[in-house]
Protein backbone atom coordinates (compact mmCIF):
# COMPACT_ATOMS: atom_id res chain seq x y z
CA UNK A 1 0.00 0.00 0.00
CA UNK A 2 1.26 3.60 -0.49
CA UNK A 3 1.49 6.71 1.66
CA UNK A 4 -1.69 8.42 1.31
CA UNK A 5 -1.59 12.18 1.82
CA UNK A 6 -4.92 14.04 3.00
CA UNK A 7 -5.96 17.33 2.68
CA UNK A 8 -8.10 18.49 5.83
CA UNK A 9 -9.97 21.90 6.32
CA UNK A 10 -9.94 23.18 9.36
CA UNK A 11 -11.30 26.18 11.08
CA UNK A 12 -13.05 29.15 8.62
CA UNK A 13 -9.81 28.81 5.78
CA UNK A 14 -6.99 26.61 6.83
CA UNK A 15 -5.50 23.70 6.29
CA UNK A 16 -4.02 20.81 7.96
CA UNK A 17 -2.21 17.39 6.41
CA UNK A 18 -2.24 14.11 7.50
CA UNK A 19 0.52 12.02 5.89
CA UNK A 20 -0.14 8.37 6.44
CA UNK A 21 2.14 5.19 5.96
CA UNK A 22 0.32 1.91 5.98
CA UNK A 23 3.43 -0.07 6.32
CA UNK A 24 4.34 1.16 9.49
CA UNK A 25 0.67 2.01 10.85
CA UNK A 26 2.22 5.93 11.69
CA UNK A 27 0.40 9.48 10.89
CA UNK A 28 2.26 12.36 10.38
CA UNK A 29 0.20 15.45 10.93
CA UNK A 30 1.26 18.73 9.65
CA UNK A 31 0.14 21.89 11.54
CA UNK A 32 -2.73 21.49 14.12
CA UNK A 33 -5.34 24.29 13.56
CA UNK A 34 -8.14 22.31 15.37
CA UNK A 35 -8.34 19.33 17.57
CA UNK A 36 -11.74 18.37 16.84
CA UNK A 37 -11.31 18.15 12.62
CA UNK A 38 -7.96 16.32 12.81
CA UNK A 39 -9.86 13.77 15.32
CA UNK A 40 -12.42 13.02 12.96
CA UNK A 41 -10.45 12.47 10.10
CA UNK A 42 -8.18 9.91 11.79
CA UNK A 43 -11.16 7.96 13.39
CA UNK A 44 -13.11 7.56 9.72
CA UNK A 45 -9.80 6.04 8.77
CA UNK A 46 -8.75 4.29 11.95
CA UNK A 47 -5.31 5.60 12.14
CA UNK A 48 -2.93 6.28 14.89
CA UNK A 49 -1.53 10.16 14.81
CA UNK A 50 2.21 9.87 15.69
CA UNK A 51 3.82 13.05 14.47
CA UNK A 52 2.50 16.64 14.78
CA UNK A 53 4.90 18.86 12.82
CA UNK A 54 4.62 22.64 13.20
CA UNK A 55 5.36 24.92 10.48
CA UNK A 56 5.48 28.25 12.82
CA UNK A 57 3.66 29.64 16.10
CA UNK A 58 0.71 31.31 15.18
CA UNK A 59 -2.15 30.08 16.89
CA UNK A 60 -4.51 28.98 13.62
CA UNK A 61 -1.60 26.26 13.09
CA UNK A 62 -0.49 25.26 16.73
CA UNK A 63 -3.87 25.69 19.10
CA UNK A 64 -4.68 22.46 18.42
CA UNK A 65 -1.38 20.45 19.19
CA UNK A 66 -1.52 19.92 22.97
CA UNK A 67 -5.24 18.81 22.90
CA UNK A 68 -3.91 16.45 20.23
CA UNK A 69 -0.77 15.10 21.73
CA UNK A 70 -2.75 14.07 24.92
CA UNK A 71 -5.46 12.62 22.75
CA UNK A 72 -2.94 10.32 20.96
CA UNK A 73 0.31 10.49 22.43
CA UNK A 74 1.78 11.92 18.91
CA UNK A 75 4.94 13.35 19.63
CA UNK A 76 5.34 17.23 18.44
CA UNK A 77 8.23 18.71 16.36
CA UNK A 78 9.06 22.47 15.77
CA UNK A 79 11.66 25.02 14.94
CA UNK A 80 14.46 25.31 18.00
CA UNK A 81 14.67 29.15 17.38
CA UNK A 82 10.77 29.23 17.78
CA UNK A 83 10.34 27.11 20.80
CA UNK A 84 9.50 29.85 23.01
CA UNK A 85 6.34 30.82 21.87
CA UNK A 86 5.22 27.37 20.45
CA UNK A 87 3.61 24.96 22.21
CA UNK A 88 5.67 22.52 23.99
CA UNK A 89 7.54 20.64 21.37
CA UNK A 90 8.86 16.85 22.05
CA UNK A 91 11.87 17.66 20.09
CA UNK A 92 13.25 20.52 18.04
CA UNK A 93 15.24 20.48 14.71
CA UNK A 94 17.38 23.73 12.83
CA UNK A 95 17.00 24.47 9.26
CA UNK A 96 18.62 22.29 6.71
CA UNK A 97 18.65 19.23 9.07
CA UNK A 98 16.73 16.00 8.21
CA UNK A 99 14.35 14.03 9.89
CA UNK A 100 12.93 10.57 9.56
CA UNK A 101 9.67 10.03 10.28
CA UNK A 102 7.44 7.10 9.96
CA UNK A 103 9.63 5.56 7.07
CA UNK A 104 10.36 9.14 5.03
CA UNK A 105 12.84 11.55 5.06
CA UNK A 106 12.05 15.21 5.93
CA UNK A 107 14.15 17.90 4.70
CA UNK A 108 13.68 21.19 7.13
CA UNK A 109 13.60 24.56 5.10
CA UNK A 110 14.06 27.73 6.14
CA UNK A 111 11.25 29.88 4.97
CA UNK A 112 11.33 33.15 6.79
CA UNK A 113 9.22 36.22 6.37
CA UNK A 114 5.19 35.77 7.57
CA UNK A 115 7.00 34.65 10.92
CA UNK A 116 10.90 34.61 11.29
CA UNK A 117 11.18 31.07 12.78
CA UNK A 118 8.70 29.74 9.59
CA UNK A 119 9.89 26.38 8.22
CA UNK A 120 8.54 24.56 5.53
CA UNK A 121 8.82 20.13 5.19
CA UNK A 122 10.03 18.49 2.08
CA UNK A 123 9.60 15.30 1.85
CA UNK A 124 11.40 14.13 -1.25
CA UNK A 125 10.41 10.52 -1.55
CA UNK A 126 6.59 12.12 -1.55
CA UNK A 127 7.27 14.70 -4.00
CA UNK A 128 5.78 16.80 -1.53
CA UNK A 129 6.63 20.28 0.25
CA UNK A 130 4.41 21.54 3.27
CA UNK A 131 4.76 25.37 2.86
CA UNK A 132 1.93 26.95 5.27
CA UNK A 133 2.27 30.60 5.11
CA UNK A 134 5.42 30.74 3.19
CA UNK A 135 4.62 30.03 -0.59
CA UNK A 136 1.05 29.60 -0.98
CA UNK A 137 -1.49 28.69 -3.67
CA UNK A 138 -0.84 31.74 -6.38
CA UNK A 139 0.40 33.63 -2.98
CA UNK A 140 2.97 34.31 -0.26
CA UNK A 141 1.86 34.89 3.39
CA UNK A 142 1.83 38.54 4.68
CA UNK A 143 5.22 40.21 6.10
CA UNK A 144 4.26 40.35 9.53
CA UNK A 145 7.60 39.51 11.42
CA UNK A 146 10.16 39.30 8.20
CA UNK A 147 10.90 41.10 5.20
CA UNK A 148 10.44 41.12 1.83
CA UNK A 149 14.08 40.07 1.01
CA UNK A 150 14.44 37.13 3.63
CA UNK A 151 10.26 35.67 1.79
CA UNK A 152 12.05 36.82 -1.31
CA UNK A 153 15.22 34.48 -0.88
CA UNK A 154 12.60 31.63 0.89
CA UNK A 155 10.26 31.44 -2.08
CA UNK A 156 13.82 31.12 -3.83
CA UNK A 157 14.52 28.08 -2.08
CA UNK A 158 11.25 26.70 -2.67
CA UNK A 159 11.00 27.61 -6.53
CA UNK A 160 14.79 25.11 -6.45
CA UNK A 161 12.97 21.92 -5.40
CA UNK A 162 11.94 19.98 -8.14
CA UNK A 163 9.01 21.35 -10.32
CA UNK A 164 7.04 17.76 -10.19
CA UNK A 165 6.87 18.85 -6.18
CA UNK A 166 3.19 19.10 -4.95
CA UNK A 167 2.73 22.40 -2.62
CA UNK A 168 0.56 22.14 0.13
CA UNK A 169 -0.35 25.35 1.68
CA UNK A 170 -2.32 26.35 4.81
CA UNK A 171 -5.01 28.45 3.28
CA UNK A 172 -7.86 28.37 1.30
CA UNK A 173 -6.83 32.18 -0.63
CA UNK A 174 -6.56 31.12 -3.71
CA UNK A 175 -9.81 32.61 -5.24
CA UNK A 176 -8.70 36.13 -4.31
CA UNK A 177 -4.95 35.48 -5.11
CA UNK A 178 -5.80 34.48 -8.30
CA UNK A 179 -7.91 37.53 -9.09
CA UNK A 180 -5.28 39.70 -7.82
CA UNK A 181 -2.42 37.90 -9.96
CA UNK A 182 -4.59 38.85 -12.96
CA UNK A 183 -4.00 42.12 -12.25
CA UNK A 184 -0.21 42.26 -12.51
CA UNK A 185 -0.31 40.24 -15.66
CA UNK A 186 -3.87 39.92 -17.09
CA UNK A 187 -2.27 38.08 -20.34
CA UNK A 188 -0.73 35.24 -18.62
CA UNK A 189 -2.68 32.70 -20.67
CA UNK A 190 -2.02 29.91 -17.87
CA UNK A 191 -2.64 32.39 -14.95
CA UNK A 192 -5.90 33.06 -17.01
CA UNK A 193 -6.96 28.98 -17.33
CA UNK A 194 -5.80 28.61 -13.77
CA UNK A 195 -8.24 31.85 -12.51
CA UNK A 196 -11.20 30.05 -14.06
CA UNK A 197 -10.39 26.97 -12.74
CA UNK A 198 -10.39 28.30 -9.22
CA UNK A 199 -13.38 30.13 -10.03
CA UNK A 200 -15.14 26.88 -10.85
CA UNK A 201 -13.88 25.21 -7.89
CA UNK A 202 -14.99 28.48 -5.21
CA UNK A 203 -18.51 27.34 -6.89
CA UNK A 204 -18.13 23.76 -6.63
CA UNK A 205 -16.87 23.67 -2.66
CA UNK A 206 -13.64 21.79 -4.19
CA UNK A 207 -10.18 22.55 -2.57
CA UNK A 208 -7.57 24.42 -4.41
CA UNK A 209 -5.04 22.99 -2.13
CA UNK A 210 -2.83 21.37 -3.10
CA UNK A 211 -0.75 22.51 -6.50
CA UNK A 212 2.18 21.48 -8.19
CA UNK A 213 5.01 23.92 -7.98
CA UNK A 214 5.48 23.83 -11.61
CA UNK A 215 2.01 25.74 -11.94
CA UNK A 216 2.87 27.75 -9.22
CA UNK A 217 6.13 29.15 -11.32
CA UNK A 218 3.69 29.68 -14.23
CA UNK A 219 1.27 31.83 -12.47
CA UNK A 220 2.25 33.01 -9.07
CA UNK A 221 3.01 36.82 -9.19
CA UNK A 222 5.48 36.50 -6.04
CA UNK A 223 7.75 33.90 -7.93
CA UNK A 224 7.89 35.63 -11.05
CA UNK A 225 9.49 38.74 -9.72
CA UNK A 226 12.55 38.36 -11.51
CA UNK A 227 10.65 38.24 -14.80
CA UNK A 228 11.20 40.57 -17.30
CA UNK A 229 7.64 41.23 -18.80
CA UNK A 230 6.42 41.91 -14.58
CA UNK A 231 8.77 44.12 -14.26
CA UNK A 232 8.08 45.98 -17.30
CA UNK A 233 3.92 45.49 -16.05
CA UNK A 234 4.75 47.17 -13.06
CA UNK A 235 6.75 50.22 -14.42
CA UNK A 236 10.02 48.52 -12.70
CA UNK A 237 12.10 47.31 -15.76
CA UNK A 238 15.24 48.24 -14.23
CA UNK A 239 14.61 48.01 -10.61
CA UNK A 240 16.09 44.75 -8.46
CA UNK A 241 14.15 41.55 -7.72
CA UNK A 242 13.51 42.66 -3.87
CA UNK A 243 11.65 45.61 -5.16
CA UNK A 244 9.32 44.33 -7.67
CA UNK A 245 8.71 41.70 -5.02
CA UNK A 246 8.39 44.65 -2.28
CA UNK A 247 5.70 46.28 -4.66
CA UNK A 248 4.08 43.16 -5.75
CA UNK A 249 2.91 42.34 -1.61
CA UNK A 250 2.52 46.04 -0.70
CA UNK A 251 -0.36 45.89 -4.25
CA UNK A 252 -1.55 42.55 -2.21
CA UNK A 253 -1.88 44.09 0.95
CA UNK A 254 -4.63 46.85 -0.37
CA UNK A 255 -5.95 44.78 -2.74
Amino acid sequence: MTTEIITLPCLSDNYAFLIHTPDSHQTILIDAPEPAAVSRALARRDWRLTHILLTHHHGDHTDGAAALRAQSGAEVYGAEADAHRLPRLDHTFTAGKTLRLAGHSCVIIDTPGHTIGHVAFHFPGLNAAFTADSLMALGCGRLFEGTAAQMLGSLRALAALPDDTIIYSGHEYTLTNARFALTIEPDNPALIRRAQQTEQAARDGRPTVPSPLALEKATNPFLRAHLPEVKAALGMKNAPDVAVFAEIRARKDRF
